[in-house]
C-alpha cells in the first residue's frame, strides 16, 4: 500500500470511527492522562494495522477489534504502575445556579457513574456494554468480539444485569 493511500484511508476511517477510540480508552483507564495514553497507543496500533486490513470485516468492526485488543493488552501490562499509583486529587466539576446547567451536571454526574461501573465489570463483558452503547448491531458486535450473535445477547443480558446492580450501589455509596 503506498503512503498516500495508508495515509488517506487511515484519515478517513478515524473520521468515520474515532469517536470508539475515546469510547474505549475511557473504559479501560482511571485518569486523564492514562485516557489520552491509551487513545495514543490504540491510534498508532491502527495505524500500524491498517497494510494488514483484509476487508473480510467492515472497517467499523475491525477498528473497534484493534482498539478494544489494545485496550485490553495496555490494561494487562500496565496494571503494575496503576497498582501503585493514586490520583493526587479528585476533581469536581461546580455547577451553577441555572436549570440547564444543573441538568448538565446531573448528566455528567450520571455518565461518570457509568463509565466507573463499566469499569468494575469484566474486561469482556466491558467491551460488550461499550460496543452496544455505540449501537453496533449484534451481527458487528459478534464479529469483534469473535462470538455468535446468539451469545452477544446472552452475555448482554447478564452484562446489564450486572450493570445496573452496580450503578445502584454506586448511587448508594454518594
Amino acid at each position: 500500500m503506498r503512503d498516500e493511500d495508508h495515509r488517506s484511508l487511515f484519515t478517513c476511517w478515524l473520521q468515520e470511527h474515532g469517536s470508539a477510540v475515546m469510547k474505549v480508552a475511557r473504559a479501560y483507564t482511571f485518569t486523564s492522562d492514562d485516557c489520552q495514553d491509551l487513545a495514543q497507543e490504540i491510534l498508532l496500533q491502527a495505524w500500524q494495522s491498517v497494510p494488514g486490513f483484509s476487508g473480510k470485516s467492515s472497517p467499523a468492526t475491525w477498528f473497534y477489534r484493534v482498539a478494544l485488543h489494545t485496550a485490553m493488552n495496555w490494561h494487562r501490562r500496565d496494571r503494575p504502575r496503576r497498582a501503585r499509583q493514586q490520583p493526587l486529587l479528585e476533581m469536581q466539576f461546580v455547577a451553577s445556579e441555572d436549570a440547564d446547567s444543573a441538568a448538565q451536571a446531573q448528566q455528567r454526574e450520571t455518565v461518570e457513574r457509568l463509565y466507573q461501573a463499566i469499569q468494575q465489570l469484566p474486561k469482556a463483558d466491558a467491551a460488550l456494554v461499550l460496543l452496544y452503547l455505540d449501537e453496533l448491531s449484534y451481527r458487528e458486535i459478534a464479529d469483534v468480539l469473535g462470538i455468535s450473535e446468539n451469545n452477544v445477547g446472552v452475555k448482554l443480558n447478564r452484562a446489564k444485569k450486572a450493570l445496573s446492580t452496580l450503578m445502584q450501589e454506586n448511587s448508594h455509596d454518594s
